[in-house]
């Protein structure tokens, strides 16, 4: 578990952090020597209870406060540190402003350097003290006073804080481990190295991660936690790993290490924000702004979904553009800051990572996102896609897993999954373009399988298990490679019709039939007609202009099997000499076994495959 530190420049926090652990959190030579926090530092500490917690100080000054925001987005409790000589100060309000809006709800107030104050007037920043805290989720926690130079109340801080810590869940492992980097450096002997706090699962030696957004491959080499080797570091924690297949200028601060195709990348997300009552202005439409989530900065717009301004103490549905890719999940905490003056005026928690584009004032866009919000994010991802979408994708966008998929209002097809009504849509429009198929296409006895899928617009990859799916509910058949209404049947004709006198025309001269073209012109029939007679097998369409009935079609094949096992091969003109035939039918039909596999050519002549 992580305890972050937050207050006003030089209140006494790598000074308390220090007393607290046993270690100096200010690491830079420059922090040194001017006295001042101007990056994040880290520590840790065993609490009286035998916990160990890691710590994160954070800089104080206002020009530092994305470093800040950097180390403050995975703490699970914080310690506001305020001068007992000095009180509530601009950066002590603005660090409380984001602890609120990240909904940190646990935490002690350290009020430092008691010893430079008398009794009345500790009382009266106590007192602004509760007051900074009203209304916010740190209202009513502990107010203890101390001194880092004469220990005083230091015993009862640590106890303190092993309250607060006692009263905290530990983070849950939802299997889908990341870690947000908050630090890259070399270390000589070992190579590069990324800090940050893990989250959402366990990472192990020899893991094959992602750095996000950019999508490089790294093996984790090796893992410390509280300096100590690891194999297995859990989430909740403060975590070094030394990596394998990338360099430190590969890497930066607001990257992420996450499993392969688990954590989306985007630059659009859908938000819930609530804006700060003590802001000076209200968030506008259109606004350029900074978004900070997880350890990353990045440029943004905001596109209010409902009126053009969330006024000061209000909230409202926003969809940020982002200037460039980041990796985020949903439920992530954030904080708007506008970039010039610098301030922070807004925060709230990430709705969607992989939106569309939405219309504002649009009614059904806010139901569906307050659905979201509910807790009903499944359900609503999955009204994304009309056509279906592969489970493995549903379940890197939502961060879910497969139990959470199994209660879905939904039809899932093999490895592809539909929301109930995008099934029944998808059902009712296969019904519906292969009735209009059969109406204009009656001889036929169902549409070819690519048309039908190219028709209902769904990805090669699904319509398989799609067709599956609706034959076993009985809704279409499946006719060797064509799809059909089960009610269908070809229509039959009369005895006296053109495809009987075509058949009959063929038979006339079964191995010197006329020209398939002149034969149905002769008979009246159409192509129509003629696909319908080879579908049925009474005809065999060796090429666009010979066509054989079925039974001289295969005394044809007799015949070519009789000269090979009797000569080893077979030419055109012993061919036509055994059956009494012109030249052209008779290549015609050794091509078309040729086609079929059953011969093939060796010079001038045809053996058996």
């Amino acid at each position: 578990m992580i305890l972050g530190t937050a207050g006003h420049i030089d209140h006494g926090k790598s000074t308390l952090v220090t007393a607290l652990s046993g270690i100096d959190p200010d690491r830079l030579a420059e922090e040194k020597r001017r006295g001042m926090t101007i990056d994040l530092g880290f520590a840790h500490m065993r609490l009286p209870s035998g916990r160990q917690i890691g710590i994160v100080d954070v800089p104080g000054h206002a020009r530092f406060i994305r470093n800040m925001l950097a180390g403050a987005h995975g703490i699970d409790a914080v310690m506001l540190v305020v001068a007992a000589d000095e009180g509530v100060m601009p950066q002590t309000r603005e660090h409380l402003d984001i602890i609120d809006l990240l909904g940190v709800r646990k935490g002690v107030v350290a009020l430092t350097k008691v010893d430079l104050v008398d009794e009345v007037w500790y009382e009266l920043v106590e007192g602004e003290v509760r007051d900074a805290l009203e209304h916010t989720t740190l209202q009513g926690v502990q107010i203890i006073g101390v001194s880092a130079v004469d220990g005083k109340g230091m015993g009862e801080l640590t106890a303190s804080l092993d309250a607060v810590f006692d009263g905290l869940q530990p983070r849950a492992d939802n299997g889908r481990p990341r870690l947000p980097i908050d630090r890259v450096f070399t270390m000589s002997g070992f190579g590069t190295v990324v800090t940050g706090t893990l989250v959402d699962g366990a990472i192990s030696a020899g893991d094959e991660l992602q750095v996000l957004p950019g999508g490089a491959t790294a093996r984790v080499r090796g893992l410390q936690q509280h300096n100590e080797k690891v194999d297995v570091a859990a989430p909740g924690n403060r975590v070094a790993a030394n990596l394998i297949g990338v360099e430190k200028d590969d890497l930066n601060r607001g990257d992420v290490l996450a499993q392969p195709d688990v954590l989306a990348v985007t630059r659009r997300v859908d938000a819930h924000v609530h804006v700060l009552a003590s802001a000076s202005r209200g968030l506008r439409h259109g606004a350029e702004l900074l978004l900070h989530t997880g350890t990353v900065e990045v440029g943004c717009r905001a596109i209010l979904l409902e009126g053009d301004t969330i006024e000061p103490g209000a909230q409202g549905w926003v969809q940020l553009y982002l200037d460039r890719p980041i990796a985020a999940a949903n439920n992530d905490r954030f904080i708007l800051r506008i970039p010039s003056p610098s301030m922070t005026i807004a925060g709230g928690q990430l709705n969607d990572v992989a939106p569309r584009k939405h219309p504002r004032h649009d009614a059904a866009v806010r139901a569906s996102l307050e659905r979201r919000a509910s807790g009903d994010v499944l359900q609503e991802e999955l009204r994304k896609y009309p056509r279906g979408v592969a489970v493995k994708a549903l379940l890197k966008a939502t961060m879910a897993t497969d139990a959470d998929v199994s209660r879905l209002r939904a039809r899932r097809a093999g490895d592809w999954i539909f929301a109930e009504e995008a099934w029944a849509a998808v059902a009712d429009r296969a019904g519906a373009e292969l009735a209009a198929y059969h109406r204009a296409h009656p001889l036929r006895s169902g549409m070819p399988r690519e048309e039908l899928r190219s028709r209902l617009g769904i990805q090669p990859a699904a319509f398989q298990p799609v067709l599956q799916g609706l034959v076993e509910e009985g809704r279409i058949e499946d006719r060797q490679g064509e799809a059909a209404v089960p009610t269908h049947r070809v229509e039959a004709e009369p005895s006296d019709g053109p495809a009987t006198r075509l058949v009959e025309l063929l038979a006339a001269q079964p191995f010197s039939p006329p020209s398939l073209a002149e034969a149905m012109r002769t008979a009246g029939a159409t192509s129509e007609m003629v696909r319908a007679l080879a579908q049925r097998g009474e005809i065999v369409r060796l090429n666009d202009d010979v066509a054989f009935t079925r039974d001289a079609y295969e005394q044809g094949v007799g015949a070519v099997k009789e000269l090979i096992a009797g000569a080893g091969s077979v030419s055109v003109a012993q061919l036509r000499d055994r059956l009494g035939a012109s030249r052209r039918p008779m290549l015609a039909l050794l091509e078309y076994l040729d086609g079929a596999k059953l011969t093939r050519r060796v010079g001038d002549a045809r053996v058996l495959r």
